[in-house]
């Protein structure tokens, strides 16, 4: 069986080995400093991948590069955290099977961007001591949320953020797990639809395999990064991505 036989339609040998060897680096960005990696790999993606097949795929590459980051930091995720959230973003998703009524999309990437590069930069007093039902109620807005804007990593790194001020191996782990649970509930959405996700779980699972490499090396520099400098660039790149999403949003106006 030749290497074109396991791709999709439309994706050269070329592009599949590029995306196999960004995955590595993108899982490493992430498992490093908690954020970054999956929009780069969206990114990226985009420049190969239909269209059609983009949001699906991403969530499939992502729920892979995030369940293997998820085991591998497993020591540190909080699960008096992760327990609150499960509940909230499946009271979320089902909410938003039912939402009828929807926001422009240009208009919820100006808020959520704002959003986000307000609560990174501002302590909330008594937010890391939220109860549970506010942690469920609080992951149960973002689960919301992530129905109408595919990207809201940022979202929920500034709230883990806030939860955790003092510990960049839990806030990072936490994440892992947090999106797991967001883009498994995203795949089973886009199958329920239709989707044809066998003609890409070749290469899906290439790259989920070299993500995984990628999280080992990047858990690796996570153990050595003092919390102060890991605490200023995870700033900085919240901020970057928010921005961005404020500029997509206002682009949809001009």
């Amino acid at each position: 069986m030749t290497l074109a036989a396991l791709l999709p339609d439309g994706l050269g040998a070329g592009a599949a080995l590029l995306l196999v060897v960004a995955s590595f680096f993108t899982s490493a960005l992430t498992a490093a400093f908690g954020v970054g990696g999956g929009v780069a790999m969206l990114a990226l993606m985009g420049l190969f991948v239909p269209v059609a097949a983009l949001i699906p795929v991403h969530g499939a590459v992502q729920l892979g590069s995030n369940t293997g980051r998820a085991w591998h930091q497993r020591a540190h995720v909080r699960r008096d955290v992760f327990g609150p959230f499960l509940a909230g973003s499946l009271a979320g998703a089902v909410a938003g099977a039912f939402v009828v009524v929807q926001l422009p999309d240009a208009l919820l990437k100006l808020i959520l961007g704002g959003f986000v590069i307000a609560v990174t930069w501002t302590r909330i007093p008594g937010f890391d001591k939220l109860s549970r039902a506010g942690l469920a109620v609080g992951s149960a807005v973002t689960a919301l949320v992530t129905m109408f804007v595919g990207a809201t990593g940022p979202l929920l790194s500034a709230f883990f953020a806030q939860l955790m001020p003092d510990d960049r191996k839990a806030l990072v782990a936490t994440h892992a797990a947090g999106m797991t649970v967001q883009h498994f509930l995203k795949v089973v959405v886009f199958g329920v639809a239709g989707f044809a996700f066998a003609a890409w779980l070749p290469l899906v699972a290439a790259m989920i395999a070299s993500g995984y490499l990628g999280t080992v090396h990047g858990s690796a520099w996570l153990e050595r990064l003092p919390e102060e400098t890991f605490r200023r660039w995870f700033r900085v790149g919240i901020t970057v991505l928010a921005l961005d999403m404020i500029r997509r949003g206002l682009a949809a106006y001009l």
